[in-house]
Formats: C-alpha cells, sequence, structure tokens
C-alpha cells in the first residue's frame, strides 16, 4: 500500500511540473511575439513620421509619369523651382548621346582634361591636367560615381568651354519643353542661378530613354572598374526593386536628396522623380513608395508619342552672317547646279497645261504656253489667251506664239537663241508656227557649241528656207495652231545644252557678284581670305591648332573668290558642323585672335 501511494504522489509531482513547464514557455513565447509587434510597429511609425518629414520640408517635390501614356499618376509641388544637383549630368550626357549617334564622336574617343575640369570638387574621377579619357569611360564615371571633372571634360570636347556648353543645355532644354529649367555648369555643382523642377527632370528622364535606347542602357551599370578601384553605383534601386533600369541621384546641400528613377515591369513603365530628401535612405524609401502604389495604375500599352524636340527659334547667335563677311568677299546667291536645272527642266516638262481660271486678270498673271507633246501643240481656250476673249484671228496666233518662247523657259533652259530669232522673224515670218517649227529643227540638231554659235546667228530668211512644207490654211484655224511634223516631236527644248561639256572646258572665271556653288555640309567656320592658297592652308593648321579637338571632325576646305577690287582670294573653311559646333570653334577662335565667322551652308 505504501508503495502504491509513493508511486501516485511521484507522477503527481511529475505532472504538476509538467503544467508548470509548459506555462512558463507558452508566457515567454508570447511576451517575444508581442516585443516583436510593438518593434515593427514602432519602426513602421517612425518610418512614416520620417517620410512625412521629407514630403513637408520646403525642398520636397514629387511626381509620378506613366511613361505609356504620359498622364501624371501624382504630384507633389511638380512645378516647384528647386537644384537639379547632379540631375544636371542627364542633360550632359544627353548632349553627349547627340553627337555619337550622330557619328561626330565615338565611345573610344580620347577627351583631354583641362586644368579647369581637374580642378572640379569632389566627387570625381581624380583626373590630371594633360591626361585623356575615353568617351566610354567618362559615361561610366558620370552614371556611377557622379564624377564632377569627368562632367566637365565632355562640356570642353563638345563646346570648347562650360559655359557655352550650359547654354546649349539650357536651349535643348526649351526644345524638350523644359520650360522651367535653366543649366549654368555640366556637372550640378553649386549655383543659384541653376534651377529645375520635378516636371521638368521627368520629361527629361523619359526624352533620354526615348531619343537614345541604345546608350541609356549605361544608366543600369552596377560596378565600373576605373584603374584598378572598382566604383559602386549611388542608385541603390538598381538591384534592389525589381524592373529599376536607372537613372540618376544628386545632392547638395541647397537642394536636398534627388533621385529619378524608371521602372519597367511587365508592360508597365513609370518614371519618377523625388527631390529634396532629407536623407539619401528615406529618398529612396519615398520612391519606392511612389512606384508600388502608383504602378497597378499605369498603361500596359503604348499610345504617347515620343517626346521629340520643338523647332522653337533659338537665342540670337553672336556670328557674322554671309552677307557681313570680309569687304573683299562677294555676298550674291551662289548659282544652282547644272544638275538640279536638269531635274528641274525635266520636272517642269512633265506638268499638265495650266487650267482655265474664271478671273482674267488672274489668268493673265498665270497663263502658260500649252507644252509640245507627241508632236502636237495642244490647243487652249480662248478665254485664257491675253487680251483676247473673240474668236483667234492670225494675228493673235501670231502674238501667242511670240510668247512659246517661254516654253524653253519653263522648262528651266536660258535659250537666248530662240527669243532673239523669233523676236527678229515677227516682222518677216508669215507663220509663226513655222518659225517653232525651224527653231525646233534648228534645237534639235545643236550637238557642239560651235554649232550652238552658229545657231545663235541663224537670220530669219534662213529659218524660213528650212520651214517644211505646211499644208494649205495651216495655223489660220480659229485657235487650233495646226501640227507639228513628226520629225520635230523629240525638240522639246534644247536641254543637252545644259548636260553636255564644251570639247575644251575653259576654267570658270567668277565675277564679284557670284558665289561659288558650294557643296560641303553642314555649317561652315571661316577664318580668313587670303592672297594665296599656301596662306589659307596655313590659316586653317593655326585654326585646327587653336581650337583643339573641336574641328578633328571638320571638313578643311580652300575656296577661290574674286574680290571687288579683281584680286583672286583664297578663303580658309571648315564645313560639316552643327550650329552649337561652330559658335563654341568661332568663340575659340576669338580667343586666339584668329578672326572667325560662321555662315550656313
Amino acid at each position: 500500500m505504501l508503495r502504491k501511494n509513493l508511486s501516485s504522489s511521484r507522477w503527481a509531482r511529475v505532472g504538476v511540473f509538467g503544467l508548470l513547464t509548459v506555462t512558463t514557455a507558452v508566457i515567454f513565447t508570447t511576451e517575444a511575439a508581442e516585443a516583436r509587434r510593438y518593434r515593427h510597429r514602432h519602426y513602421a511609425h517612425h518610418r512614416v513620421q520620417r517620410d512625412v518629414s521629407d514630403v513637408s520640408s520646403s525642398k520636397f517635390a514629387s511626381i509620378i509619369v506613366d511613361g505609356n501614356s504620359g498622364a501624371t499618376l501624382q504630384a507633389t509641388s511638380p512645378d516647384a523651382i528647386r537644384h537639379p544637383a547632379s540631375l544636371t549630368k542627364i542633360m550632359t550626357l544627353y548632349l553627349l548621346f547627340e553627337r555619337l549617334e550622330a557619328g561626330k564622336m565615338k565611345l573610344d574617343t580620347e577627351m583631354p582634361v583641362s586644368k579647369h575640369a581637374a580642378e572640379q570638387d569632389p566627387t570625381k574621377l581624380n583626373l590630371r591636367v594633360g591626361q585623356t579619357i575615353r568617351v566610354e569611360d567618362a559615361i561610366k564615371g558620370l552614371v556611377t560615381r557622379s564624377a564632377n571633372d569627368a562632367a566637365v571634360v565632355i562640356a570642353e570636347a563638345i563646346a570648347g568651354d562650360e559655359d557655352d556648353f550650359a547654354a546649349m543645355m539650357t536651349r535643348k532644354a526649351r526644345a524638350l519643353g523644359m520650360s522651367k529649367t535653366v543649366y549654368r555648369n555640366a556637372n550640378g555643382l553649386p549655383n543659384d542661378e541653376q534651377v529645375t523642377t520635378a516636371r521638368d527632370q521627368a520629361t527629361l528622364g523619359r526624352a533620354i530613354q526615348d531619343r537614345f535606347p541604345r546608350y541609356y542602357r549605361y544608366f543600369a551599370t552596377a560596378t565600373f572598374n576605373w584603374r584598378g578601384q572598382s566604383i559602386r553605383n549611388h542608385n541603390h534601386l538598381l538591384g534592389n526593386v525589381e524592373g529599376v533600369d536607372g537613372i540618376k541621384t544628386g545632392y547638395t546641400r541647397a537642394s536636398g536628396f534627388n533621385l529619378v528613377s524608371s521602372i519597367r515591369r511587365g508592360n508597365r513603365h513609370l518614371v519618377g522623380v523625388v527631390l529634396g530628401g532629407r536623407s539619401g535612405g528615406s529618398r529612396d524609401a519615398i520612391m519606392r513608395n511612389l512606384l508600388a502604389e502608383n504602378l497597378d495604375k499605369a498603361a500596359t500599352s503604348r499610345t504617347v508619342a515620343a517626346i521629340s524636340e520643338r523647332n522653337a527659334s533659338e537665342a540670337p547667335v553672336e556670328v557674322a552672317d554671309a552677307s557681313a563677311s570680309q569687304a573683299p568677299e562677294p555676298a550674291a546667291p551662289r548659282a544652282a547646279p547644272a544638275s538640279r536645272m536638269s531635274a528641274l527642266a525635266a520636272a517642269t516638262a512633265a506638268m499638265p497645261p495650266a487650267q482655265p481660271k474664271p478671273e482674267p486678270k488672274a489668268i493673265e498673271a498665270r497663263v502658260e504656253p500649252a507644252p509640245l507633246t507627241n508632236g502636237v501643240i495642244a490647243s487652249q481656250p480662248l478665254s485664257i489667251i491675253p487680251g483676247s476673249s473673240e474668236p483667234m484671228k492670225p494675228v493673235k496666233v501670231k502674238t501667242v506664239q511670240v510668247k512659246a518662247g517661254a516654253v524653253k523657259v519653263a522648262s528651266a533652259t536660258p535659250a537666248p537663241p530662240i527669243t532673239s530669232t523669233i523676236s527678229a522673224a515677227r516682222a518677216e515670218v508669215a507663220e509663226t508656227s513655222g518659225a517653232v517649227v525651224a527653231r525646233a529643227d534648228v534645237a534639235r540638231s545643236e550637238i557642239s557649241k560651235s554649232e550652238i554659235s552658229k545657231t545663235e546667228t541663224v537670220r530669219p530668211e534662213v529659218a524660213r528656207a528650212e520651214l517644211p512644207q505646211q499644208p494649205t490654211g495651216h495655223g489660220t484655224g480659229h485657235g487650233i495652231l495646226g501640227v507639228l511634223p513628226a520629225a520635230t516631236a523629240a525638240a522639246p527644248a534644247p536641254a543637252p545644252r545644259l548636260a553636255s561639256a564644251d570639247p575644251a572646258p575653259q576654267p570658270i572665271q567668277m565675277s564679284a557678284t557670284t558665289k561659288p556653288v558650294v557643296t560641303h555640309s553642314g555649317w561652315i567656320v571661316q577664318v580668313g581670305a587670303l592672297e594665296s592658297e599656301g596662306e589659307a592652308q596655313q590659316r586653317i593648321e593655326a585654326a585646327r591648332s587653336s581650337a583643339r579637338g573641336l574641328l578633328s571632325k571638320a571638313d578643311p576646305f580652300t575656296e577661290p573668290v574674286v574680290a571687288r577690287d579683281n584680286r583672286k582670294l583664297f578663303r580658309a573653311r571648315f564645313a560639316g558642323l552643327e550650329r552649337d559646333q561652330a559658335e563654341a570653334v568661332c568663340r575659340t577662335l576669338k580667343r586666339a585672335d584668329i578672326s572667325c565667322i560662321t555662315v550656313r551652308n
């Protein structure tokens, strides 16, 4: 009995101890869970307070734009003036990508480092004066480290001077519709006059993707290996938020923490801008939240057109026009090339006859003689013949056919021989249509310059002798001018005279009122008009030396002209430039005491 009591007591103690153990474990587990929930609520509350604090800051602004529809999905002070800080480098790269796309620069182009570039404040790549840096390395330096010295190197390689480059940046901003953005430098270092808005930065963020998809991929560079060191991208959303593919961070004390982001997830695309964050972490958190909140609202198909540059008039150019060239140079318009004239002749000959209009005065101003087609002169209604509303009489036919000389003018052929022949024959040839036939036969037989000169001296009697036999009453009908012989069908215009060259071409003597035909493309920079071609070549070399790399891609050439005092001069010129490049070249050359003007080609 005693043994049974002891056994029961033992089991009772074990049961009580187990119950206490389980109760204690439950209590501790519950307290730990409560502690975790408290810490999570406290952290979330703190984060919300921090985000609200950022949004309430006087520097803060934000916008989320749908890349597919162009709609603004969320905005806080999107048009308030702010400082861009290193977001400035997005525009710097936009202008660089333009040069790359146009073939004016290459990714392996070496750009020199000036003293001004090397003196820029951090962050930078620590470039030294006299060194060079490849274009691709400069791009990666801007995207990852936001290198201020590399930004200035790019600016000077494109425009020759950072101030000039900043003016180019501002003009480009206006062309893209960034109406409130002003640039004063290439890297975003503090400048009170350098301002922007969240909306303008969203516009730029969308435009650079649409315009340069090939080069935009550089904004997704995670790390950049530069001279033995690995540089990580400042944009911490890259690789941490699904779909984020760029683009740029920025910070100065005046601007706060800035960020432009782009996210593509599925068929949706958003571009977001946050300006004036209190810290890099809070700025990134705000951007994450904004993208997450608006992604489901985004369109799934592209309906908005790509942002294009406007053709607005640019600021006045501080260069002389062609009419303000050096005194000894001619200023008359240049002659059209012969090939262009031939094309114009062919197009004019193919035009249908002018249609009659009810207003007599307008008809008189626009009336043209009927063209030659298949050997038949097409007739025109009497009502459109100048000075006649009655049935046509022979004398009127004669008057109209005198104007037929304009057929040759309409086909872009000078044709002075035809005009003189018909004018001389008016008093002696009875039928003007016969004179036209004779003139056509003579024109068709022209095969050399010597024969042309003989034709120009043909007298009316000779033309009369060459007339083919005409039927009775030919050319005397009421408004019907008659039928030409089939042999004259191929003589609508002496166009071969334009296309054919003399057997022994003579040098073209340019007068003081005639400019040579310019075949070079782009804007032209002229650095002088000299008395010998050798001097012109020396001036070209001096200009290339003074303008450093600005003229490396330009097309140098000399051009002979005859001055007003009959002196022969040689222009020293560079072609193949854009307007901004030409302006930059001139400013650089003027600082080197080399005279310079730009001419629009």
